[in-house]
């Protein structure tokens, strides 16, 4: 095979070339991996089906978690949603479900998710805006009106403030009479990757962790069927990172987790049931699906080596994938919707667990209903007209997918390596080697794309002339009217039990070793709103400075 695979190099591959030149004098992912013209058996030399493959649902499950995968049931179909107030972001979750969304999945706006009430004077002019405001559990009644909790699967995105939702989820729940033990979802609750990536913390570092830590210890206990962690390398993509320091970064942080949980006398085995993580699906199309094959492969493997769990139900990388925010552009918009479409297909033949397509616009702004409607269909495509999911894994086995695989696992593997040596992940943000490693990545990325090494259709190259374009707004109003809905609630709720509740917070908030949420539960019951735990916890915790690189 090295002998034939030579003398077609040097004859009939170097002949083609010197008729018609390669198009780039570079071939390489964006991980900079450099691509060869053909991938044969010789590429994977050693390779052993068993150790490097095996069977869906069997270890160490790179061709997929489930033993049927999507033969048995397609992937969650959740489309990313939240805007303006609980009524308006209501009426889309409903206009969505009828049209054939499978789960739901909540935007909140940035005062609530740093712990801002949207009457604080920091919140002028972002309630609403980029996620649905919600203060108090009266918000999160109307936002699940006429939703029944027992029937429908739920991921928040929030992590500073994750305790306080989470809260406000479970007593929504009790008070439409449903079981904790039957409510179905995720919270991301991942607040490393907020000092790395995306900025949305509110408290250092210890205290978050012990925050992190006490939702996914009392959720353990009283929702089994809740995902307290939802581990983000999705924000860390969308910060400049490649896919290698995507997979790499994101593991670092839920090693810390389980650290943390380790000290805590944490039952692992358990807990690594209902850990489940987010990627995003970026425009290298092969090496996309490599990359989730890869995480999936080596998770289990560190699970199992570093951690000594052999229980194969928690030995499984579930992962959520959200199509890249960042390559969209404002340029030819429309455009957006052929490499949503390319990157959803990558994430359903890499085995996501569930999956969100962007919309067309959201370069330009929020998603519009159509443009929403639009991004769902792109899945319903994928999911019953293209037989993509008729076949397990059906590029395994491929000399080019499997080698892609094996190099990004020896990538991701390089930079675990790198962050052990420097003392953990917690030390590699603290020196801000993560911070700069992703800047110099995003960096290079740019440079790439002026120089036009790298093409972005519409961007650098096949510009046209702009056609007027009319994103969707939220009203205006939105932010006057959820004014006046906290000043009538603090007007009408029983300001002694608030403020005795929050009294207590702060109280148990000094015992390192108390779980807060049942403090936090009894609040949001009584009607205390985001802002006010969150200063409560402000007072004793302090908050988190970012004095820049350094």
């Amino acid at each position: 095979m090295r002998r034939s695979k030579k003398d077609w190099e040097k004859d009939t591959y170097a002949r083609s070339v010197s008729k018609q030149p390669e198009r780039k004098e570079r071939f390489v992912t964006h991980s900079e991996i450099p691509l060869e013209p053909l991938y044969t058996p010789e590429d994977l030399a050693g390779f052993s089906y068993e150790k490097e493959l095996g069977y869906p649902g069997e270890f160490p499950f790179t061709r997929g978690v489930y033993g049927s995968m999507y033969r048995s049931r397609l992937w969650t179909m959740r489309q990313y949603a939240g805007f303006g107030t609980a009524e308006e972001t209501n009426a889309r979750f409903h206009y969505l479900l009828h049209q054939g969304q499978t789960g739901l999945s909540v935007a909140f706006d940035l005062p609530t998710q740093t712990g801002l009430d949207s009457d604080h004077v920091l919140a002028e002019g972002e309630v609403g805006r980029v996620g649905v405001a919600i203060d108090s559990l009266r918000d999160m009644e109307v936002l699940f009106r006429g939703i029944d909790l027992s029937r429908v699967s739920t991921s928040m995105t929030i992590n500073a403030t994750a305790a306080i939702l989470y809260s406000m989820y479970l007593a929504l729940a009790e008070k439409q009479g449903v079981p904790p033990e039957k409510i179905r979802g995720t919270v991301q609750n991942d607040i490393l990757k907020e000092y790395i990536a995306r900025g949305t913390y509110i408290y250092p570092p210890e205290p978050s962790i012990r925050l992190v830590v006490d939702l996914i210890e009392y959720s353990i206990q009283h929702t089994p069927r809740w995902n307290p962690i939802s581990i983000s390398g999705y924000h860390i993509r969308e910060a400049g990172a490649n896919a290698v320091q995507e997979v790499a970064f994101t593991f670092g942080d839920a090693r810390a987790y389980l650290e943390a949980m380790t000290s805590r006398e944490l039952p692992l085995s358990h807990i690594c049931r209902r850990i489940s993580f987010f990627f995003s699906a970026h425009n290298h199309f092969f090496e996309e699906i490599a990359k989730f094959r890869c995480a999936r492969r080596l998770w289990a493997r560190i699970l199992k080596d570093e951690y000594h769990i052999e229980d194969p139900r928690a030995l499984l990388l579930r992962f959520h994938t959200q199509t890249a925010g960042s390559t969209l552009t404002y340029q030819q918009p429309e455009v957006n919707l052929i490499r949503v479409a390319f990157q959803a297909l990558s994430a359903v033949l890499g085995g996501t667990q569930s999956l969100h397509t962007n919309a067309f616009d959201e370069a330009l702004g929020l998603p519009s209903e159509k443009s929403a409607l639009l991004a769902l269909r792109t899945q319903q495509v994928l999911a019953y007209e293209t037989g993509v999911a008729d076949v397990i894994d059906p590029l395994g086995g491929s000399y080019f997918l499997e080698s892609l695989t094996n190099e990004i696992e020896e990538g991701v593997c390089s930079y675990l390596r790198e962050i052990d040596n420097m003392g953990g992940m917690l030390t590699a943000i603290e020196t801000q080697f993560v911070q700069k490693e992703i800047l110099k990545t995003a960096y290079e990325y740019q440079r790439a794309l002026e120089k036009k090494t790298i093409t972005l259709v519409g961007v650098n190259m096949f510009q046209s002339e702009e056609e007027e374009f009319h994103p969707f707004q939220p009203r205006p109003q939105a932010e006057d009217e959820q004014k006046e809905k906290l000043r009538e609630l603090r007007r009408s709720r029983d300001n002694r039990k608030v403020t005795a509740t929050l009294r207590t917070i702060r109280e148990k908030a000094r015992e390192p070793s108390t779980n807060l949420i049942p403090y936090i539960l009894d609040a949001v019951r009584n009607l205390a709103t985001v802002g006010e735990i969150s200063d409560t916890l402000r007072d004793v915790f302090g908050e988190f400075e970012d004095h820049g690189f350094l």
